[in-house]
């Protein structure tokens, strides 16, 4: 994949804490180490402190990797100025920032550790005399109201008449002159810098995406890891049943499968609609169905015949993933968020447009189409778009061309939908589609089944966060 042609797809303006997380992390399973990108970040917040012509800094310093961008901007500024590090000294110190902090040891910077308000009110003369104070105490993960001794360190440093730098973002309650942004705004106003990290790191997917999966809180109870309904079947019986094992092991606490065809799947539950395929006499149950659900999956194994049923029963699913035969036209609309997941020869019976083998050329022609919900794009590189934003995932592997694959897809989409907007839901469904397809083609080459896959989809979604 051209990477001068990715390029123009990463994202412009602010950016949330948590896709900024993501990134980082896709960062780093990129090879650029969370220290590098600390260090990047510490010298151009010296940098900027310079542009001041201070005598004296005062860089105030958190536990956290805010803290570890303050000390490596103290150590680039101990032969340029007078510098102190006020730091809160707290046993659960991120190690990255430890690691500045044993480095700042041996340096020409006067260290003040502070546990208490009492600590830091002691230090009352550093805050008084500074030229420039360089906030790192709180980043971009910080909420509510700082409790203390930090609460103090914001008191003094607001009360002193001098320039404050914050890194990244302003701790809660401190003021700022200059805020210095790292790789993207978080705010407005922000001076941003470059601190190295790879274009593919925002414009592909990778395991960064995962940390975007809310956790299960420790007293959930049946029902709230979603409900997904599979509409499926008749023309090609395994079908359904694939999407629903994908939408389980995907997370979903409770999987219904509409179909004519019933198979003995203990762990999905068969909504029987009799008949050979789905018709217009199954409309009602379908609706009733799909009203209840969180997120219906509709067109797996459904045939070619059922596509008016599909467009009455859409607007009832509150959010859906469209796949296979459910990929017509018109196209069904679900009535908040909907996944479209085409293959080459799908998107271009729904849009007319042969596609080119080239990933960007994909994206720019799933772009120009503006389809009305996400494109989830299925190709060697799979592309995906909601019509503003293109992410492409590159995993999988030759063998997934084995039928089943892609209701497996589908299914494990169906599960993140419930948590997580439509475009995040498709990216990551891809990213661990791909991952689980990868591992399984390492252990039984072209030999893979599609249900090989449903049973190496959990440990690649919830095993390494």
């Amino acid at each position: 994949m051209r990477r001068e042609g990715i390029r123009r797809f990463v994202e412009q303006g602010i950016i949330t804490p948590a896709r900024m997380r993501a990134v980082d992390r896709n960062a780093i399973a990129l090879g650029v180490s969370e220290l590098q990108m600390m260090e990047s970040a510490g010298k151009a917040l010296a940098e900027c402190a310079l542009k001041k012509n201070p005598s004296k800094v005062l860089v105030l310093c958190g536990k956290g990797n805010n803290g570890g961008d303050g000390m490596v901007a103290a150590r680039y500024l101990q032969n340029m100025t007078d510098c102190a590090v006020c730091f809160h000294d707290s046993p659960d110190r991120s190690p990255s920032c430890t690691d500045n902090l044993n480095a700042l040891k041996h340096c020409r910077v006067a260290l003040h550790p502070f546990v208490c308000r009492d600590d830091v009110l002691a230090e009352r003369s550093l805050f008084e005399k500074a030229d420039v104070i360089i906030d790192a105490l709180l980043g971009t993960g910080a909420s509510g109201i700082p409790a203390e001794p930090i609460a103090t360190c914001i008191e003094l440093a607001n009360a002193a008449k001098t320039t404050i730098i914050a890194a990244d973002v302003p701790t809660p309650g401190m003021r700022a002159d200059t805020v210095v942004a790292f790789h993207r705004p978080k705010m407005d106003g922000s001076t941003v810098i470059d601190i190295g990290i790879p274009v593919e790191a925002e414009c592909c997917v990778g395991p960064g995406d995962l940390t975007l999966i809310p956790a299960r809180k420790p007293d959930a109870h049946k029902g709230q890891g979603g409900e997904v309904l599979v509409i499926g079947g008749g023309p090609y019986q395994g079908a359904p049943y694939l999407a629903g094992l994908g939408a389980l092991r995907g997370g979903a606490d409770i999987v219904r499968i509409a179909s004519p065809v019933f198979e003995p799947v203990p762990d999905l539950i068969y909504e029987a609609i009799g008949g050979q395929v789905i018709g217009d006499e199954h409309t009602e149950t379908l609706i009733r169905l799909a009203e209840k659900a969180d997120v219906v999956v509709c067109g797996n194994g459904l045939g070619a015949t059922s596509h008016d049923v599909v467009c009455t029963v859409a607007p009832h699913c509150k959010k859906a993933v469209f796949d296979a035969d459910a990929l017509r036209l018109p196209l069904p609309v679900a009535k908040e968020e909907t996944i479209y997941t085409p293959h080459a020869g799908e998107y271009a019976r729904i849009t007319g447009v042969t596609l080119s083998p080239d990933p960007v050329a994909r994206a720019d022609a799933a772009l120009a189409a503006n389809l009305p919900g996400t494109v989830l794009l299925k190709g060697h590189i799979d592309v995906i778009t909601d019509g503003n934003r293109v992410r492409f995932n590159r995993t999988g592997a030759p063998a997934m061309t084995v039928g089943g694959t892609g209701d497996v897809l589908a299914g494990v989409a169906g599960a993140l939908l419930c948590h997580l907007p439509a475009f995040e839901a498709a990216c990551i469904a891809a990213y661990v589609n791909g991952k689980a397809g990868m591992a399984v083609a390492k252990e039984r080459g072209n030999g893979m089944l599609a249900s090989d896959l449903v049973d190496r989809i959990p440990e690649e979604l919830f095993g390494g966060r």
